[in-house]
């Protein structure tokens, strides 16, 4: 077997792998977007350094944009197979291409599809559900729950070549921080001849905490204060959480009832509807709240334009503050003292997020100087990967490993996972592999 890295190498973005048989048939995993400063945004134009009529399928782990923004590049280039998924995946990625497709056209960016292309994209998925081994290509292959958003899968892949040294192979995708708020726990795979590892976190572990008592906190502030609330949430998976956090916090008392939340992201309205669609998906506690009514409402919640007057939380997208509506409620509220901003989730390098994250008082906004004047805190114990501890206790699980990639994490964080790895798991040959690279396992 063969495999090219054709995103997510040194960076955490751009997920796409081309993995070939021994007898030369080819599928593709992932095909995500690059995201982030300039230099990685651009490798979104660069030529797709594959041929993709060669493919005889391709298979998506999860449906972040990180994971399957790209896709639908590759039907004009001559792709004519079938596109394999969770039906959670399925659901959600049709969503999100069509999204990037609107905002590309809406905010007159160099576009990377249209409408159309999803269109002629989103016919070629085909659900496959978790647990149920199915041959795509020359490859079986069995999708594993990887906790980290709804339908998120972890790949069992297996070769049926008796000549090779190598004949399974599995990819993380996304492995989620179990346990989380609305999804059921990682599962562990049991035994693989090579491993293709996320790192996003692989240097380091959460904090212990309680995002609750921090969101109920800020929350409060406001109350007392009238100010505004800000919290950049990804349309899928976080902005459910959040909801279902302050549901609980406004059942509870510890929040007033009619303190506004907006949520103002039409992707994310969408998406919710999709995640009641699979309540089975959900962990035992979200299952026992599915029994009390509805777990993404609550007092107060509302999708219309917030009021400039009073408290209020606004929940918008992106996750990173790389555009969408929560970079125009930056420019206007970030300047007011009474302004707090809570940051959810990981900021890539380059990002407006990372830049507040990291304390910066003047950031430019769509080219406009910002002075920073409110509050910003963040909650690492929210995020949705896997921190060191809980990628090294995965990769533990599993049985025979010969060899480990390192993929969808910066070079620091990949570094240090590589090193743990080999001390305490004696696993020796361990790559950390660069865009474009073939490797033969």
């Amino acid at each position: 077997m063969k495999i090219k890295f054709l995103g997510a190498a040194g960076t955490v973005t751009g997920s796409s792998y081309v993995l070939t048989s021994s007898s030369g048939q080819s599928i593709l995993i992932d095909l995500g977007m690059f995201q982030g400063p300039p230099e990685i945004n651009n490798l979104n134009y660069e030529p797709f350094d594959y041929d993709p009529s060669l493919l005889s399928a391709a298979i998506l782990t999860h449906a972040h944009l990180d994971h399957c923004g790209r896709l639908p590049i590759i039907m004009p280039r001559g792709f004519r197979a079938s596109i394999w998924m969770t039906p959670a995946t399925r659901d959600l990625t049709e969503l999100s291409l069509f999204d990037s497709a609107k905002i590309a056209r809406d905010d007159g960016k160099q576009a990377l599809y249209d409408s159309a292309t999803v269109t002629q994209t989103i016919v070629n998925f085909r659900p496959v559900d978790y647990h149920l081994p199915t041959q795509i290509g020359d490859f079986t292959v069995t999708f594993r729950d990887a906790g980290h958003i709804l339908g998120s899968a972890s790949l069992e892949i297996t070769e049926k070549n008796p000549n090779s040294e190598i004949k399974k192979i599995v990819f993380s995708g996304d492995l989620g921080n179990t346990p989380e708020p609305l999804e059921a726990a990682t599962e562990a795979v049991d035994s693989a001849d090579a491993v293709v590892m996320e790192s996003t976190y692989g240097d380091r572990l959460h904090p212990i905490g309680n995002p609750i008592d921090v969101i109920q906190n800020e929350i409060n502030t406001i109350e007392k204060t009238g100010g505004t609330l800000l919290i950049p949430s990804f349309s899928l998976d976080r902005s459910q959480e959040l909801m279902h956090i302050i549901m609980h916090l406004k059942k509870e008392g510890r929040v007033a009832l009619q303190t506004p939340v907006f949520l103002d992201s039409p992707m994310a309205q969408k998406a919710t509807t999709i995640y009641v669609n699979y309540p089975k998906l959900f962990n035992p506690h979200i299952q026992e709240d599915l029994k009390l009514g509805d777990i993404f409402d609550f007092p107060g919640l509302s999708l219309a334009t917030p009021s400039p007057i009073g408290p209020k939380v606004i929940i918008a997208g992106s996750g990173m503050m790389t555009g969408g509506r929560i970079v125009g409620h930056a420019a206007h509220y970030l300047p007011m003292i009474s302004t707090r901003l809570l940051i959810v989730g990981y900021q890539g390098e380059g990002t407006l997020g990372r830049e507040l994250l990291e304390g910066k008082r003047e950031v430019f906004i769509e080219g406009k100087s910002i002075k920073v004047q409110g509050t910003i805190t963040d909650i690492q114990t929210m995020s949705s990967h896997a921190d060191q501890k809980q990628l090294m206790t995965w990769l533990k699980h599993i049985k025979n490993v010969k060899k480990v990639f390192l993929t969808h994490g910066e070079d620091g964080p990949r570094t240090v996972l590589s090193q743990k790895i080999s001390e305490e798991l004696g696993i020796k040959d361990i790559t950390l592999p660069v865009l474009n690279q073939e490797i033969e396992i």
